[in-house]
C-alpha cells in the first residue's frame, strides 16, 4: 500500500503498467491550471503550489526511498466547493516513478467548525504489471480555531487500497497548529493506519515553518512510527521542504 509498501510485496510484482493513466493524469493537471490561470475573472478561485522536500513522507512513510523529491499542484475553489490536482516524483524500488494525486471535495464552515468531505484519487507512472498501486480514498476532516491554536482531526477510507491484495483501509489523524511568533507556525499530527492485511502502525510529526517572503516558506518536520520492522522507509527522519504557494 502507498502508507506501506514493503519491499517483499513489489518484488512479488513484475513490468510496468498504469504509466499512461497517470500521466494522462499529468496532463489534465496541467490543462486545468491553463484554464483557470487564463481567466482572468477566475484569477482569484486558483492557486498553485511547487515544493522541494529532502524526502516525500506520507504518513510516515518514505514514498522517494529516502531521496529527494519536487512536486506541483494546482487547486480550484468556488463557493465552498475545490477541485485540483498534485504530482510527484516517487521511488518503490521498481520502475515506479511519479504519483498524481486528483482530488475535490466540499469544504463548508458550520457552528464554527471548518468541515472538509472530499474523494482522493491516487495514480502511479510505471507501476508494475499486476500492482495495481491506483487507488481512492474518502476523507471527512474537521477544524476549529482554539484560542491560537487550531485544532483538528480526519478520517480517510479505501475500499481498496493500495496494491493487488484489495484490503480495506482507515487513517485517522488528529492534529494541532499554532503561531507562536509572526511568521512562524509550529504543527504537528498523530494517526494511525489500519489496513485488513494486519500491516497496522501509528505515525506522528513536529515540526516549524517560517514563512520566508509572500509565496515562499521552508518547513522543518520530524516523522516517525512504531513499526521500523517493517523497513528503512518507515525509520525516524527529518525533513526539509521549501514551497512555494501562487
Amino acid at each position: 500500500m502507498r502508507v506501506s509498501k514493503d519491499i517483499s510485496m513489489r518484488n512479488r510484482l513484475n513490468k510496468a503498467s498504469g504509466r499512461n493513466d497517470a500521466w494522462f493524469a499529468a496532463a489534465c493537471i496541467i490543462g486545468i491550471a491553463g484554464l483557470g490561470l487564463c481567466s482572468e475573472a477566475r484569477a482569484q478561485d486558483v492557486s498553485a503550489n511547487v515544493a522541494l522536500t529532502s524526502d516525500y513522507v506520507f504518513r510516515g512513510v518514505s514514498q522517494t526511498q529516502e531521496d529527494p523529491a519536487i512536486s506541483a499542484g494546482v487547486d480550484l475553489t468556488k463557493n465552498g466547493f475545490y477541485a485540483g490536482g498534485w504530482a510527484s516524483n516517487v521511488d518503490f524500488g521498481d520502475d515506479t516513478d511519479a504519483e498524481v494525486d486528483l482530488y475535490a471535495g466540499f469544504r463548508p464552515e458550520v457552528a464554527g467548525y471548518a468541515l472538509d468531505f472530499g474523494v482522493i484519487g491516487y495514480l502511479y507512472a510505471g507501476q508494475p504489471d499486476g500492482a495495481d498501486y491506483d487507488y481512492v480514498e474518502l476523507k471527512a476532516a474537521a477544524s476549529r480555531a482554539v484560542g491560537p491554536a487550531t485544532l483538528g482531526a480526519a478520517v480517510y477510507y479505501s475500499p481498496d487500497f493500495f496494491g493487488a491484495a484489495e484490503d480495506e483501509a482507515t487513517y485517522a489523524e488528529i492534529n494541532g497548529a499554532v503561531s507562536p511568533a509572526d511568521k512562524w507556525t509550529v504543527s504537528g499530527a498523530v494517526g494511525r493506519q489500519w489496513v485488513s492485511s494486519d500491516l497496522d502502525y501509528t505515525t506522528w510529526n513536529l515540526g516549524a515553518a517560517y514563512q520566508l517572503t509572500d509565496t515562499l516558506a521552508v518547513d522543518l518536520r520530524y516523522h516517525d512510527t512504531d513499526q521500523h520492522d517493517f523497513g528503512d522507509i518507515y525509520g525516524a527522519r527529518a525533513v526539509a521542504t521549501l514551497k512555494a504557494g501562487f
